[in-house]
């Protein structure tokens, strides 16, 4: 490796705890760029038990060993199988994809080649050999590459801190005496449930299978009563099409669950995890020995390049950890879409396989119309896009209103009103979102009275005056940008209210001049902020009626859509979770009583509200906190907002709560709003880091939503629409250039570098 420096205090010794191949391609490695070291590998089994049977890297993995150890590379390509094509069956239909290149070898045939490179380079291996306790102490470096049941992070767990999450499927790795053609996925509806086939070559006469079902679909079968032979026979019979009629064979194979392994610190003085023992992601993408052969290319590389052992590992650590942390989301959502696989088995063939290839968000519409433009326009002509079309530019109808597009300006606080009244700012901030080209222009959450604002910044809706500069806003929308509909939030902001603008402290109360604050239950939103006065019956009559006057007032001013706000735990929130409704009165305990008020307030809107408007609700799907609203609950809700009328539930999460844990990532958001999208039937809307055109059309497509909400995306880019039409080289229905923007509608050519965009494989 270039650039390599010199250690203060050399690495000579090294212990390795482990023989999968992480911890030999480590030992390969290491002994390969200073064969005076001493390496040891103890490994607990013989040098051919393993799980498993095939093993699946990407060409980016490829690359790396390529370049660092080219003989490990030559010898792991005469034994590759090689394919580039996905079958999707599901229903008697096969569906197929191309486009991907996968590379696969039997597991221990890369163990052999790996056992092969370390004697050869001196690596002492040391089989059916349990490591020694005390090797911090006899050698200068200790890698614990002893898989996901690491001794070693258990002995150490006081300072590496695992966590340790247990998932809803059984699961098992067998093998077939065939090669499949292609990346198989199956899907079979059995009396007892769902089950799914994984199936890829990895040689000339083998295929891997791993057959997968949820925990109760497991026991229904009665898998947790028979023996292995008899648990392999059965899942033969059960995919016998796929089998084509042959067996399956077991290596000791038996039903497991899945387990996500997160640990807060890798290393340890001179202590440190690789692979499976720092980290596991879902074998449905591919990717546990990919990352744990990329973590030995990591960590060789810091200990070449770093003067000191200390900060050798912390730089591996650094590195490593966003990367892997990347692919665990990735993992994570393919693993909870074959969880929730019974959710899209009525989805339409093409479409289920689309969703099915894009579950995990690394694959999207864009790069698989690159890979297989005839698979990805049969999905879109299902979908009903017409010819050149982007799924986003594809029109959506809530009640007596058309959208043009499916982008919509999410709710976003702009704390820049006086009294209330919206002023110049909201004008141009508003008219200048609507000019951009989305199908909806969303307000920020308008308040129903002044003690229901946020902070003295907040707009409202509680007077004529207000009402008159809300039509200002929305005659510009509708004159000057012709078929964008503008829409109203609709709130009370319940014990989060009385604080300072955002810029001046989030969440942090007022210095001066604060309001008194009301909510569900005297609970303060934190220490430092008011304790709220509990509502009584009569409060909740006076607020209810605000709000009914609001929205007459909204509708008179011209708004096309109105959202109630039941989400970020303002006061309609406040009362839906339980974290924050301790009510023992008709208003709390269980949901329906939590529900109440709500639904109260949602009634008596939606009776002024005009009826060929359609009203939406935005709920947090989810309190990110212990105890709080939980996934099935959020269900639930959306069906009674539905029940009552609601046409579309907005699903945000959190912010009900200041201790909560949200896992923020990519589209983090988005699997609550497909979850209620298909488990009720209800339009929604998806929000949260959803920031490219490309994730729009994905998510769109796949069926996970009907509208997309983007905030920050359209604070950096007012025009975003617009500059999604361009960039996708669209001009047709579904996106209208203001007149005076019309000549800048084409896309410049200068300045971009149009580079092909890399194949991916399963690993990537």
């Amino acid at each position: 490796m270039e650039g390599a420096v010199i250690m203060s205090t050399p690495v000579r010794r090294i212990a390795i705890i482990g023989g999968g191949p992480g911890g030999l391609y480590a030992a390969a490695l290491l002994k390969r760029l200073d064969p005076g070291r001493d390496i040891t590998v103890w490994e607990r089994n013989a040098p051919d038990d393993t799980f498993g049977f095939g093993v699946v890297l990407s060409d980016e993995t490829l690359g790396g060993i390529e370049h660092a150890d080219p003989e490990v590379y030559e010898a792991l390509c005469e034994d590759f199988v090689r394919w580039d094509d996905i079958d999707i069956v599901h229903r008697g239909l096969r569906h197929t994809s191309g486009g991907h290149g996968f590379a696969a070898l039997g597991r221990r045939r890369l163990l052999d080649i790996l056992h092969t490179r370390c004697r050869a380079l001196g690596v002492d291996l040391r089989f059916r050999t349990e490591a020694p306790p005390d090797l911090a102490r006899s050698h200068d470096l200790v890698i614990a590459a002893d898989g996901v049941n690491s001794t070693t992070r258990q002995r150490l767990g006081h300072v590496f801190r695992p966590h340790v999450t247990p998932h809803h499927c059984r699961y098992i790795w067998l093998a077939a005496d065939f090669p499949f053609d292609a990346f198989r996925f199956e899907i079979a509806e059995t009396e007892h449930g769902v089950m799914q086939l994984h199936g890829y070559p990895y040689a000339p006469d083998a295929s891997t299978v791993i057959i997968e079902m949820r925990e109760e679909v497991w026991r229904a079968a009665g898998f947790d009563e028979v023996t292995p032979q008899e648990s392999t026979e059965s899942c033969a019979k059960i995919f016998a099409d796929a089998l084509r009629g042959r067996p399956l064979s077991s290596n000791n194979s038996t039903w497991t669950t899945f387990r996500t392994v997160v640990n807060d610190h890798w290393s340890h003085g001179n202590t440190v995890l690789l692979g499976d023992a720092a980290h596991t992601a879902h074998f449905s993408i591919g990717s546990g020995t990919k990352l744990a052969v990329e973590d030995a290319l990591a960590l060789t590389a810091c200990l070449e390049e770093q003067p000191s052992l200390e900060r050798a590992l912390a730089a591996y650590e650094a590195e490593r950890k966003p990367v892997v942390a990347s692919t665990q989301r990735a993992a994570r959502a393919s693993l909870e879409w074959f969880e929730n696989l019974r959710l899209y088995l009525d989805q339409p063939p093409r479409q289920f396989a689309f969703n099915l290839l894009t579950r995990s968000r690394r694959v999207t519409h864009d790069n698989l119309r690159l890979r297989d433009p005839r698979f990805t326009g049969a999905v879109e002509r299902e979908f009903g896009c017409p010819p050149g079309t982007p799924p986003m530019f594809t029109p959506f109808r809530l009640r007596g209103l058309t959208l043009r597009n499916r982008v919509v300006v999410s709710p976003m606080d702009m704390y820049s009103a006086t009294d209330g009244v919206p002023g110049d700012f909201h004008l141009v901030h508003l008219g200048a979102r609507a000019l951009g080209g989305a199908g909806l222009v969303m307000t920020e959450m308008v308040c129903v009275s002044p003690e229901g604002r946020i902070t003295p910044g907040c707009t409202g809706l509680y007077s004529g005056r207000q009402a008159e500069a809300w039509k200002r806003i929305t005659n510009f929308v509708h004159a000057r940008s012709p078929g964008t509909a503008i829409g109203l939030q609709l709130g009370h902001s319940g014990r989060k209210g009385s604080t300072r603008l955002m810029w001046e402290g989030i969440d942090e109360p007022l210095p001066e001049g604060n309001w008194p604050v009301v909510a569900p239950s005297p609970v303060p939103y934190k220490p430092s902020n008011q304790t709220p006065r509990e509502l009584g019956r009569a409060q909740l009559t006076d607020i209810r009626e605000q709000f009914t006057a609001a929205a007459w007032r909204a509708a008179r001013a011209g708004f096309d859509l109105l959202e109630l706000h039941c989400a970020h735990g303002y006061l309609l929130s406040g009362f839906l979770s339980p974290l924050t409704n301790r009510r023992t009165d008709a208003y709390g305990g269980s949901l329906a009583k939590r529900l109440r008020f709500p639904l109260e307030v949602f009634d008596a809107v939606r009776e002024v509200w005009p009826q060929e408007r359609p009203m939406t609700v935005r709920i947090s799907a989810t309190d990110w906190a212990e105890g709080g609203t939980t996934a099935e609950d959020a269900v639930e809700i959306a069906r009674a907002f539905a029940a009552h009328g609601a046409d579309a539930i907005d699903v945000s999460t959190g912010q009900v709560v200041a201790e909560e844990h949200p896992e923020y990532g990519r589209s983090y958001q988005t699997p609550y709003a497909d979850r209620i999208r298909h488990e009720t039937g209800l339009p929604v809307i998806a929000v949260g880091a959803i920031s490219s055109w490309d994730d729009v059309n994905s998510l769109i497509l796949a069926g996970r939503t009907d509208l997309c909400a983007l905030a920050r995306p359209h604070l950096y880019d007012p025009h975003w629409t617009l500059h999604a039409a361009a960039e996708q080289g669209y001009e047709g229905p579904g996106v209208v250039w203001p007149d005076p923007y019309r000549a800048g509608s084409r896309r410049p050519q200068t300045g971009r570098t149009d580079a092909p965009k890399p194949r991916l494989t399963l690993g990537t």
